[in-house]
């Protein structure tokens, strides 16, 4: 906090997004309470602070040049959030935190973070996935992972699920990779309020 410059910790935890409260716990150690993947991730990603040097004291406190994100107009945006936060189309309607320029998902609408463990291990709590916005719902890829928003009509559901046909054409049905969270939800194509393919993800390794 001292060598980014933040004069307290409600400006820090600000700058995280999180509670204030929660990095007081932190900072205070309570109940062994350590910095959370997602919280390094933040670091890392927007601070540039090298992981390493953070765990164990090795090497610089950050990076030089932080590989594949920069502060330019060129690249994808990069949303701080968990889809349960969303409000109706997802790039209208939120505050990116950057921008992220990797090529090979620079057609992409925007990245997000994963919460959860319905996926996993297709894609796991704390990995970023890059997300291209589907417009003709009747040419999807059976089995692809999508991050699905519908309307109220079918609960505001916000996720991330595997897509598969339905008899009915009008409907799909949604499917978690986790085989710990058994049952399919059958969704209505006319409640789809934002349909994206998920492309690929980046992890803290590659980034």
């Amino acid at each position: 906090m001292d060598l980014l410059n933040f004069k307290t910790q409600k400006a820090f935890a600000d700058a995280l997004n999180i509670q204030a409260g929660s990095l007081s716990d932190i900072m205070r150690g309570k109940d062994g309470l350590g910095v959370s993947n997602a919280i390094k991730d933040k670091l890392e990603l927007k601070f540039d602070v090298n992981l390493t040097w953070l765990e164990n004291g090795t090497g610089e406190p950050f990076f030089k040049k932080k590989p594949g994100v920069n502060e330019s107009k060129e690249g994808v945006p990069y949303f701080d959030m968990s889809l349960s936060d969303a409000k109706d189309l997802l790039v209208e309607e939120q505050r990116a935190e950057y921008l992220v320029n990797y090529l090979p998902f620079n057609d992409c609408t925007a990245y997000l973070p994963v919460y959860g463990d319905s996926m996993y291990p297709k894609y796991a709590a704390g990995e970023i996935i890059a997300i291209k916005e589907i417009t003709n719902y009747e040419i999807l890829q059976w089995g692809e992972a999508y991050v699905v928003m519908t309307d109220a009509d079918s609960n505001s559901l916000r996720t991330i699920k595997l897509i598969f046909q339905h008899a009915d054409n009008t409907k799909l049905i949604l499917r978690s990779s986790n085989p710990n969270f058994k049952g399919d939800t059958v969704i209505r194509k006319k409640n789809i309020q934002a349909l994206y393919i998920i492309k690929g993800k980046i992890t803290r390794n590659i980034i």
